[in-house]
């Protein structure tokens, strides 16, 4: 058996990755700053109020952004249950749906009524058949022109 075809010796392999890497197995404490105490990742302005609220306001709107830009409301034609949707390509849509809608959801209910957990489904045939017909109509749009989260 030459040295090629032999299993690699694991604990020598360890310590050369440890040589030249390093040992980052232990944690690691902020470190500290003026007065003692520790970073944290995020800055909080505590010193300066209005720049404290002028990062709040821009977290939210880049939050309210993310959650809600190219969504466009769908009725489900079988039970009239409306969710936001985004077609984000063939075979890719986001549905958000609300407590409303998961409770007026006929596929849910029987799901609910016959012991399984409707969270757990991936979605309603239905719903999907009526976001298709909103594409098809003209009523979604097929992919979402909303820009993504992080741009403007």
């Amino acid at each position: 058996m030459s040295p090629s075809d032999q299993p690699p010796d694991v604990d020598r392999l360890a310590r050369s990755m440890l040589m030249l890497h390093g040992d980052h197995t232990h944690d690691h404490e902020p470190a500290p700053v003026a007065g003692g105490q520790s970073r944290s990742k995020a800055t909080a302005f505590a010193d300066d109020p209005k720049r404290a609220a002028a990062a709040r306001e821009a977290t939210q709107a880049d939050k309210t952004r993310y959650l809600t830009s190219g969504l466009q409301p769908v009725d489900c034609r079988f039970c009239h249950a409306t969710v936001n949707v985004k077609r984000l390509g063939p075979g890719h849509t986001a549905v958000q749906w609300n407590s409303e809608a998961s409770q007026r959801c006929a596929y849910f209910a029987e799901l609910r009524a016959s012991g399984t957990d409707s969270a757990r489904t991936r979605s309603c045939p239905k719903l999907a058949d009526s976001i298709e017909h909103a594409v098809a109509e003209g009523c979604l749009d097929a992919v979402s022109t909303a820009p993504p989260p992080g741009d403007g």
